[in-house]
């Protein structure tokens, strides 16, 4: 048993349609990442980066392979857990380009809101979002309502939302598109001490060469394959 492994992917495979319609987007991809790791996934558009992405997150269903989330198989040619969203709510936690925080629901509501729908305790969650608000410098902002916070600090809700479950596994799509090249790597640099600190796995999908050295890992994808690659100029 690997008490360091955060992810194994093996043999995964992907394609849409059957027949002559059928198209390959993901082929044998088989790599591991530890806990703590922060991972960027490149490759050009259409290469298949989302659909990567929507099944490490146990969001889309491969068409074969094998995934594993710490010590424990998820998927071995067809979901093994009971419930995949449930799954979801207790291992991954997601952030996307978009800030996607609910308007009618203050900062506060919207972090403990999935911690709540797992039946989570509120002495148990309140000062867990207490302490990753201090942590990510926006207690002050715990009862604003997200139309009233700029872009920036939105996006710092949305990873606070993201943490506040304790997942393994965060997926990031493009969290920085939206941002300008000092908040773009201001962000980077927190995801970064996260995978530290918290021991949370991170995988960013970014087009943005300039946030590379701040990754622990390289994923890209070529011709439907996987490669993974140490990054040698990694910043620590």
């Amino acid at each position: 048993m690997n008490n360091n492994l955060a992810m194994k992917i093996e043999n995964l495979e992907k394609s849409f349609g059957k027949g002559e319609s059928e198209v390959s987007v993901i082929k044998d991809a088989n790599f591991s990442l530890n806990k703590g790791e922060f991972v960027a996934l490149v490759a050009p558009s259409g290469a298949g980066k989302t659909t990567l992405l929507m099944m490490l997150g146990c969001v889309l269903e491969p068409t074969s392979g094998k995934i594993t989330i710490g010590n424990e198989v998820v998927y071995d040619n067809r979901w093994l857990v009971k419930d995949d969203r449930e799954l979801r709510r207790k291992k991954i936690g997601f952030i996307f380009q978009a800030h996607y925080l609910i308007p009618f629901l203050n900062v506060e509501e919207n972090i403990t809101l999935l911690p709540y729908q797992n039946r989570e305790k509120e002495e148990v969650v309140k000062p867990r979002v207490r302490e990753i608000m201090e942590y990510l410098d926006m207690t002050d902002k715990m009862h604003n309502m997200p139309s009233e916070l700029s872009g920036g600090q939105n996006q710092r809700i949305a990873i606070a939302r993201a943490l506040a479950n304790n997942p393994d596994i965060i997926l990031a799509d493009e969290p920085t598109a939206a941002l300008d090249k000092e908040r773009a790597i201001s962000v980077v640099k927190m995801l970064k001490k996260i995978t530290r600190e918290h021991n949370v796995t991170i995988i960013m999908v970014t087009h943005d060469d300039r946030l590379l050295p701040y990754c622990d890992k390289v994923l890209t994808i070529k011709d439907k394959k996987i490669d993974i690659k140490e990054n040698e100029d990694d910043i620590i």
